[in-house]
């Protein structure tokens, strides 16, 4: 292991470790997975209208008269996934309205752009109306638990 002289090397590999585990624990508090997917397939939506190829010196250019709704499929796409991230809550919505958005862009938006738009607005959809928080245990003091065991020398009774 090398470190320099003022021993800044272990440090620097707790601090990463720390960020790592706090960044594992912020993703799985959330459906992480279906915003960084439904963000994804707001880019190849909001490129392909703009885009201008050059194959062979012949100019391609994919735009057309729909570029402006594009841009706004592309860009609430991408509001979707950072809303998934940072509103948990509203999962169901997010997922709903990135399904339909990702559907309109088939005809919009030059096949969804390409396919690649569509098919990862498809999936990152799904798996935000799938989602569930994780499982927590409420926390109950001694005083609200009741013991269902019979005391000692007694059977229990079937009622």
């Amino acid at each position: 292991m090398i470190t320099n002289l003022f021993g800044r090397r272990p440090r620097l590999r707790v601090t990463a470790a720390h960020a790592r585990r706090r960044f594992r624990t912020w993703r799985g508090e959330r459906p992480f997975w279906a915003g960084l997917f439904t963000s994804m397939a707001g880019l190849p939506i909001l490129y392909w209208p703009y885009a201008n190829l050059d194959l062979g010196g012949i100019p391609l250019a994919m735009s057309t008269t729909s570029g402006a709704g594009a841009l706004i499929i592309g860009v609430l796409l991408i509001a979707l996934g950072l809303t998934l991230w940072y509103h948990p809550h509203l999962r169901v919505f997010a997922g709903i309205a990135t399904l339909l958005l990702t559907l309109i862009s088939f005809p919009v938006a030059n096949f969804g752009g390409l396919f690649l738009g569509l098919i990862t607005g498809l999936i990152g959809g799904s798996l935000a109306c799938s989602w569930t928080p994780g499982a927590t245990e409420p926390s109950t003091g001694p005083a609200d638990r009741t013991s269902t065991a019979a005391p000692a020398g007694e059977e229990p009774r079937g009622d």
